[in-house]
């Protein structure tokens, strides 16, 4: 064999390990990268999305369309060659693991997590929807979500209103806690809720906190329930969660309750978790939802105020949808008025 040979199968020897070096060589980083839009106007299944049963409702037209991002899981290694890959993506993030993952996680907790988020989402976009319609909404404590394998689980459940800790009455979400302050981590205590209208009382044996191991908890994700004056259901697919399709949700069930069409027969975009009075707060992923946006033909996008510094220095196309910022709900619905008055307004936006 001639030394030209030989030095080529070396070359191309090195060549093979490299690749697989490269490919199964783990990187402490996630990718994120534009994920589906869903028009909450629209049905899921056979079911309207944004179901309201009690009071008058409206027809509509267009399309309020909800925003995500897909996500590295935090238990699936991405290798070297993913990363590469997804860094040369025009429309695909690489964060640090940790930036995405600050503490210890699983599949299964983020899972948990993200749909407690997003019963906690679509309650306070209705409270915002309310109120901008002018309604006082009454507030209790609730379960948004149980931690899986934790103390709670098969005993409690989401929406479960809370009632009474420790035989301490428990009107709202700090009564919970500070009923839970007087416990020992691993003491049993009876926890009286109210589910579909039925009350019960369950035994559970607390659990030290992850943080604290002297805080006795639940193993639940409790926050404020509201009680609405009639029945507003959102239905929507399982795998979508977390808190940043409060906005979305909020102008539908606003739109769904109001006469005439929001968006005018146009096809509107955006993103940001909301407060029960209305305030849209940052979110993750803004120049993938953008994209996301872009892909569904949408003719606006809000962007949560917070959210303007990234989207100013990002290269977006300009040919996308108009970037309107939205601080509030309020803002949201004058701006979307205004637009469909006359397309060419002056309308907020993120400025440099």
């Amino acid at each position: 064999m001639s030394r030209r040979s030989v030095a080529s199968l070396l070359a191309v020897g090195l060549f093979l390990a490299l690749v697989v070096l490269v490919g199964s060589t783990s990187v402490p980083y996630v990718t994120v990268s534009p994920g589906p839009t869903v028009d909450v106007l629209g049905e899921e299944g056979d079911e309207p999305i944004v179901d309201i049963d009690g009071t008058r409702t409206y027809p509509t037209k267009g399309q309020l369309r909800l925003t995500t991002v897909s996500v590295t899981n935090p238990e699936n290694e991405l290798n070297l060659a993913e990363a590469l890959l997804a860094w040369l993506g025009r429309d695909v993030a690489v964060l640090p693991y940790t930036a995405m993952y600050p503490e210890p996680s699983t599949n299964e907790q983020e899972r948990a997590q993200s749909a407690a988020q997003m019963v906690s989402s679509q309650d306070a976009a209705t409270a915002a929807a309310l109120s901008e319609l002018g309604e006082e909404l009454p507030t209790y404590a609730e379960v948004l979500g149980v931690t899986p394998d934790g103390p709670s689980e098969g005993k409690l459940e989401a929406r479960d209103r809370v009632l009474r800790v420790a035989g301490e009455p428990t009107a709202e979400v700090q009564d919970v806690l500070d009923a839970l302050d007087a416990v020992d981590p691993r003491d049993e205590v009876e926890v009286e809720v109210r589910r579909k209208g039925a009350e019960r009382t369950v035994s559970i044996a607390t659990a030290p906190g992850p943080q604290d191991p002297e805080q006795a908890t639940l193993g639940i994700l409790v926050g404020t329930g509201y009680e609405f004056p009639f029945d507003v259901r959102v239905r929507i697919d399982e795998s979508i969660g977390g808190p940043s399709a409060g906005l979305m949700f909020a102008l539908s069930i606003y739109d769904t309750l109001t006469p005439g069409a929001l968006t005018g027969g146009e096809v509107v975009a955006g993103t940001g978790s909301i407060t029960a009075e209305g305030d849209v707060g940052p979110i993750g992923g803004i120049v993938q939802k953008i994209a996301g946006a872009e892909e569904s033909g949408a003719a606006v996008f809000f962007v949560p105020p917070d959210n303007c510094d990234t989207v100013v220095a990002a290269d977006l196309d300009e040919d996308g949808p108009r970037l309107v910022r939205a601080d509030t709900l309020h803002s949201a619905v004058e701006s979307l008025e205004k637009y469909v008055e006359d397309p060419s307004v002056e309308l907020p936006r993120c400025a440099p």
